[in-house]
């Protein structure tokens, strides 16, 4: 029996280590896979998107062939000259469907994500908006970082993200039904009461999943909500020659504080974090409540989110 595709996409650049790492992993595991991620690195772009210029769009046969196994599952991999919701846009908007039709996605997983994407972090992040844009189409979308720099080795990452990447496609939809919000946000009110609701959100593109893995693992994994992470001595000004001032955006120091049941707090102990995310702002028609994300961030005993496994 055949099973589901995945479509995969980031921030970092379509030739980036961290997403062909996923991929091979994915296509290793027997899942289609289509790619359309940017041409060069896009990372902290946010929900950026080009307005002003045509996008080059591209197979890279190159990639997907050094990945391909012999008789291994359909593997296409096409890069856009844009910004990650760019890609996100054109693959859901009926890119994908034109270029790749022998694959149809039922996830979007964004990364692996070199840096950590935790707390405040979110609303910067290309990997997580990416998989959000593409939620915001109906696509039920994971993001995944790997939340170091001390080193780029995504072995444990990755193998803590499969996990829940096969939970997700074991409990989805072979085709996302909201694809392309036929029915705008007309049915929220049908969705099942409980645990089963925001199963339905997730499918539904309204909730997405963002996982980071520590710099080390210890094999846990923890469902916690978003912590609180400061960045202190941001901006570097330097005079160059007496013209004028340059300034270098970064952090001297992070803060993390130290709230119990915070991705923050999960990383740091060496838990993988999985921390639900609504889609939509709170005040939007489709945006999710407390009450729900109080539900979707309930762990099982495994530590995975209580709806998914």
């Amino acid at each position: 029996m055949a099973l589901p595709a995945v479509f995969v996409t980031n921030d970092d650049g379509v030739e980036s280590e961290g997403l062909r790492v996923l991929v091979s992993a994915l296509h290793l595991r027997g899942y289609p896979v289509v790619v359309l991620a940017p041409a060069t690195e896009q990372s902290c772009s946010g929900m950026r998107l080009t307005l002003r210029h045509d996008l080059k769009f591209q197979e890279r046969k190159d990639i997907s062939d050094s990945i391909r196994e012999a008789d291994g599952p359909p593997l296409r991999v096409f890069s856009l000259d844009g910004t990650p919701c760019d890609c996100a846009i054109v693959a859901m908007d009926g890119g994908l469907r034109e270029w790749a039709p022998e694959i149809v996605p039922s996830l979007c997983v964004s990364g692996i994500n070199p840096g950590p994407n935790l707390s405040v972090d979110v609303l910067h992040s290309g990997t997580v908006s990416a998989a959000r844009e593409s939620s915001l189409y109906g696509m039920p979308a994971i993001a995944i970082s790997l939340a170091t720099y001390e080193h780029s080795d995504y072995t444990q990452t990755i193998e803590a993200s499969m996990r829940v990447i096969d939970s997700c496609l074991s409990a989805l939809p072979a085709e996302p039904a909201n694809l392309g919000r036929p029915n705008g946000s007309l049915g929220v009110g049908e969705r099942p009461e409980g645990l089963g609701g925001v199963l339905s959100a997730f499918a539904d593109g309204d909730l997405i999943l963002n996982i980071n893995g520590p710099e080390r693992w210890n094999g846990s994994y923890q469902t916690v909500s978003l912590g609180s992470r400061w960045y202190h001595n941001a901006i570097d000004m330097r005079d160059i020659d007496n013209i004028g001032v340059a300034f270098e955006v970064g952090a001297a120091t992070i803060e993390d504080e130290n709230i119990p049941r915070t991705d923050c707090n999960a990383v740091n102990s060496g838990s993988v974090s999985i921390t639900p995310l609504s889609s939509w702002p709170a005040n939007h028609p489709l945006g999710l409540s407390g009450e729900m994300l109080s539900l979707a961030t309930e762990q099982s005993a495994s530590g995975l989110p209580m709806w998914l496994d």
